[in-house]
């Protein structure tokens, strides 16, 4: 664990009025039961309330951006948000597993590198900033930290649902199996780029790539719709 925690709080553009919160956010509950602490002290509550912070803050968000928008399709904008691997994505860029406290067994394990780790550990700092300063401030923390993500799901807007237009496609033609399969990612933690193909029947029907690997995904759809003359390139 690293104790200067400067860099992480420069990082959020936060100051906590009260450090013990922080400090609560980034207890992991292995340290807890190894010190014998009492119950609480672990982020395990925050990440219970940041959860819950975190939902409202992008779904108004995408509420008020998408006014024409209907409620299924908000609810998919902002999973893609808070989803796992996004709240992962999110929290390696902030290196908050390297702030943690673990028992010497989780440590060993690598729990600062773990995908649910780092997503608790986010929402439990999402959590602690509500505690301590309230909504407004904690939603300008959470827009700036999620920016790219949201501006990546504003760019999925403007893209079509080619894995959808695919399914339905051979829905039509009998049972043809449709698999994705990331084959590739290159680049750092906070900057990769993921590269996957789209199998129908086994065969790869087309290729794509994005900066997440949903995107990437979608583009290998798009790419095997080019192949059956379903889209213009």
């Amino acid at each position: 664990m690293k104790y200067d925690i400067s860099k992480l709080l420069l990082d959020l553009k936060y100051n906590f009025k009260d450090i013990n919160i922080l400090n609560t956010a980034l207890t992991h509950s292995s340290y807890v039961n190894e010190h014998n602490l009492k119950d609480g002290i672990s982020n395990e509550r925050l990440e219970f309330l940041g959860d819950a912070v975190l939902d409202l803050i992008i779904g108004e968000y995408f509420f008020l951006k998408y006014g024409d928008t209907s409620e299924g399709t908000l609810s998919k904008y902002r999973a893609l948000v808070v989803d796992e691997e996004s709240l992962y994505e999110v929290g390696l860029k902030l290196s908050i597993g390297d702030y943690m406290k673990f028992g010497r067994g989780e440590k060993k394990l690598g729990g600062k590198n773990k995908k649910s780790i780092l997503a608790d550990c986010l929402e439990a700092i999402i959590g602690a900033i509500f505690l301590d300063s309230g909504y407004e401030d904690t939603k300008r923390v959470v827009l700036d930290i999620f920016n790219s993500k949201l501006l990546e799901v504003g760019r999925q807007k403007l893209i079509k649902d080619y894995k959808s237009k695919l399914q339905e496609i051979f829905q039509k033609n009998n049972n043809y199996s449709i698999e994705y399969i990331l084959y590739d990612e290159k680049g750092p933690d906070n900057g990769k780029t993921f590269y996957s193909k789209v199998l129908v029947d086994g065969e790869v029907l087309g290729r794509g790539k994005g900066s997440t690997k949903k995107t990437s995904e979608q583009m290998a759809a798009k790419d095997a719709l080019i192949v059956l003359g379903e889209v213009n390139v």
